[in-house]
């Protein structure tokens, strides 16, 4: 499988997920949409393993690694989803761009892939400025936005801290069974959450609804989750995280004409300095000389 195939394949599923996630979870609930999605996932995953023959490691590394992995997607998802009653699909997104920024810090505390520079200290400063400024707008869309949107900062900051923490563990089990290894680890976790939300199984769910679970199951879990794992193998933290570069504006675009979701200004202000700091925290020491470390003083 080429690299770049993967990259834009995921870009394209995490464009379209947030606003699959809010379909699915209006129309059935955010616990149900959440663990039917997932159930999929496994049984799809499961299927493909027996029908390729594709070994499932369960050596100790493995076992790690389905763990890091299906812990930190449960907290991810299970807040995002959550936060989906309250915020737009576009916001969703939007919030997830901070992940490559959060991704950094941890690296560089935990995996000492990266030294602390002026460049990387400004893009995350840029991305906190972009944060607060979506927080602002938040403010102006009625009651519930702001903890939905801080219930969605958790969820980043889960889903960054997972990617290192995977990283760190650096098992190198087949894409495909790392996918079923951390769904097997998540779905208990996400039916205990359906169970404790008090919400009953859904009579019927409409058309809608049930597309955008079918589509998250098949492409958003067992798909896009393969295709993740496999650049996590392959590519080093911080370019798996520049996906978020281009994700937020497809979403905002995609909430706004297909949702008829309202973007306020302060949130495409928020969205430009958010990606700003991704920038300036990727390429700000080639191209900005203030920020260069070469620099003498």
């Amino acid at each position: 499988m080429y690299l770049p195939a993967a990259f834009i394949s995921v870009v394209l599923i995490w464009s379209t997920t947030p606003l699959a996630i809010k379909w699915s979870a209006l129309g059935a609930g955010f616990s149900f949409a959440v663990l039917s999605r997932m159930t999929i996932g496994v049984v799809l995953c499961a299927l493909l393993l027996l029908l390729f023959r594709v070994r499932f490691p369960l050596h100790r590394r493995a076992l790690h690694s389905y763990l890091a992995s299906g812990s930190s997607m449960f907290g991810t998802m299970v807040l995002a989803y959550w936060a989906s009653q309250y915020v737009s699909s576009g916001m969703i997104s939007v919030l997830f761009g901070m992940s490559p920024l959060i991704t950094s810090l941890g690296a560089m505390v935990w995996l000492k892939e990266e030294a602390v520079t002026r460049h990387k200290l400004a893009g995350i400063l840029l991305g906190l400025s972009g944060l607060l400024m979506v927080f602002w707008g938040a403010l102006h869309l009625g009651e519930g936005t702001a903890l939905g949107l801080a219930a969605l900062v958790l969820a980043v900051l889960i889903q960054a801290l997972g990617l290192v923490w995977i990283k760190k563990v650096g098992d190198n089990s087949p894409p495909l069974a790392t996918t079923l290894g951390s769904l097997s680890v998540g779905l208990p976790l996400f039916f205990l959450a359906w169970w404790l939300s008090g919400e009953s199984w859904p009579a019927s769910v409409e058309a809608r609804a049930l597309t955008a679970i079918v589509y998250l199951g098949v492409v958003g879990s067992v798909l896009g989750f393969m295709l993740y794992y496999y650049m996590i193998k392959h590519m080093d933290t911080g370019r798996i995280a520049l996906i978020n570069l281009i994700t937020p504006v497809m979403a905002l675009l995609l909430g706004h004409g297909l949702n008829n979701e309202a973007v306020l200004p302060q949130v495409w202000f928020g969205t430009v300095f958010i990606l700003l700091g991704l920038c300036v925290h990727r390429w700000g020491e080639r191209y900005v000389p203030l920020l260069s470390t070469s620099r003498t003083e």
